[in-house]
């Protein structure tokens, strides 16, 4: 081998796994915005930042989503440690953190809390095996209405998004139920076994992904999947199974009115007393808070999947992109941080899934933004000291504007430098030359309006001439204050 030779070695080809997922500066742009906003209604609500390690004790995660998160857990083992896993959600490291830090952390609290989160799930459309969430939760209050002010919250950051019509109705719906209404409702059918309810209450939330139908079957003594799959039923006899389908099909003209309609379906009981007696108040609570029936609506269908739920559960979709499944869920659950400590700390609390977010804001024509935060693009021009170039790029930076000097192919001229900034949609070029230079002046040049004065244009001529517009010379101390206007404009 020669001096010259190099080894041959084997390129590794460069993939993701399966189930996880890259973002380019376009789509992390998007979240950003969209992270910030919602993060704004929530600040305004009183919730407060924190963050927790993405690993945890496996014994901290195991059995508290029930025996289907179980089986998704990425489980890791250190020589160093005991067994440990990555979270499946932001809740249960939260019900860790108040029963570890008593002093610290004082009820009631109200925290969010974004970050990556996994289930080793079968990856889909809109299900990935990392994920992003976005949660608030309140801890030390078993009042209902810091749910209805949870439930707010939700209505608020997804009006904020610009998920609302012109009309000004809603393009999202909040639906709401209560685990105490379910647990009434399997009382009075004689389903008593807690593993048995657990089983009818997951079946139950598969409703909006496998229809009325197999939910009947899966109720029963199961059916085959349409990869031919047998899928274990719960065995209930035909009238609890009937039972069940009329309470989850029951309507109303209003959340009371779904009230009623389910009152009418279950034999009197402390537990029927209690749950029918905090859905009326969350009702009132929702009222108060200018939270529309179009916006928050009571339905009986809803069962939510995880099993420590023990009160009010809400679930956000939006209705004319059902494909997209749920974008936000949450509810009560008064004894998660009971694992952790003598003792009950009633909670409270939702989650957006961001990434699913992500795909119904593009479903619905919401959430693009540009493809760059680069506000303004200095060119490189032939005779300028790169030095000069720099000065003018912090004095923008100095005035917070991003800004952006093309250090890119040096032979590239000045037509392919402004043709990168279009297509990164920077909306501002400032461009010096040797002229310029010598009689202190620079000019600075709307992209905007230039690319929307080119369009249609087929001759060379009036493509070059309309390439002008918006194209000003000013002095070197107005670079500034034109920029800015520019922007503003």
């Amino acid at each position: 081998m020669t001096e010259t030779q190099q080894p041959i070695t084997r390129l590794v080809e460069p993939m993701t796994l399966k189930g996880f997922r890259d973002y380019l500066p376009e789509e992390m742009i998007a979240r950003n915005r969209v992270v910030e906003t919602i993060r704004r209604v929530y600040e305004k609500y009183g919730f407060v930042p924190i963050d927790t390690p993405v690993l945890e004790y496996l014994v901290t995660l195991i059995g508290t989503g029930g025996e289907e998160t179980n089986k998704q857990l990425f489980r890791l083992e250190s020589p160093e440690s005991e067994p440990i896993a990555m979270r499946f959600d932001l809740t249960v490291p939260f019900a860790r953190l108040i029963a570890q830090y008593p002093d610290k952390v004082k009820l009631p609290f109200r925290r969010y809390h974004i970050g990556p989160v996994f289930r080793a799930d079968k990856p889909g459309p809109g299900r990935y095996r990392q994920f992003t969430q976005f949660d608030i939760d309140a801890a030390g209050s078993d009042s209902v209405a810091v749910d209805a002010e949870v439930i707010a919250a939700m209505c608020e950051a997804l009006g904020e998004l610009g998920l609302s019509r012109e009309d000004g109705a809603p393009e999202y719906r909040i639906q709401v139920n209560s685990r105490k209404l379910m647990d009434a409702l399997l009382e009075d059918g004689g389903v008593l076994n807690p593993e048995t309810q657990k089983h009818v209450l997951r079946v139950i939330d598969k409703l909006p992904k496998v229809g009325m139908e197999n939910v009947r079957k899966e109720l029963g003594p199961g059916r085959i999947d349409e990869s031919g799959d047998p899928i274990r039923g719960v065995g209930l006899n035909s009238e609890t199974i009937e039972r069940l389908v009329t309470f989850v099909s029951s309507t109303g003209k209003s959340r009371l009115g779904v009230v009623e309609a389910v009152e009418a379906l279950l034999a009197p009981s402390e537990t029927t007393t209690r749950a029918l007696a905090e859905m009326r108040e969350l009702a009132a609570c929702l009222d108060s808070l200018g939270v529309s029936e179009s916006e928050a609506v009571f339905d009986p269908s809803l069962a939510r999947g995880l099993d420590y739920y023990t009160g009010p559960i809400f679930e956000a979709v939006l209705p004319g992109v059902p494909q997209i499944g749920s974008i936000m869920g949450g509810g009560r659950y008064d004894q998660l941080a009971h694992r952790f400590l003598d003792g009950r700390i009633p909670a409270t609390g939702a989650s957006i899934g961001l990434d699913r977010l992500m795909d119904g804001l593009a479903a619905v024509g919401q959430g693009r933004a540009p493809l760059t935060n680069v506000q303004a693009f200095v060119v490189a021009m032939k005779g300028i000291p790169t030095q000069e170039l720099l000065k003018v790029a912090s004095e923008l930076r100095g005035e917070g504007i991003p800004t952006e000097v093309f250090m890119g192919d040096p032979k590239a001229g000045m037509k392919d430098q402004l043709s990168h900034a279009n297509a990164r949609e920077i909306p501002v070029a400032i461009m010096l030359g040797p002229d310029e230079l010598s009689a202190g002046k620079i000019s600075v040049k709307n992209l905007i309006v230039g690319k929307e004065q080119r369009e249609g244009i087929g001759d060379r001529e009036g493509y070059v001439k309309a390439g002008k517009v918006g194209q000003v010379t000013v002095a070197r101390t107005e670079l500034v204050g034109t920029v800015k206007q520019m922007l503003e404009s």
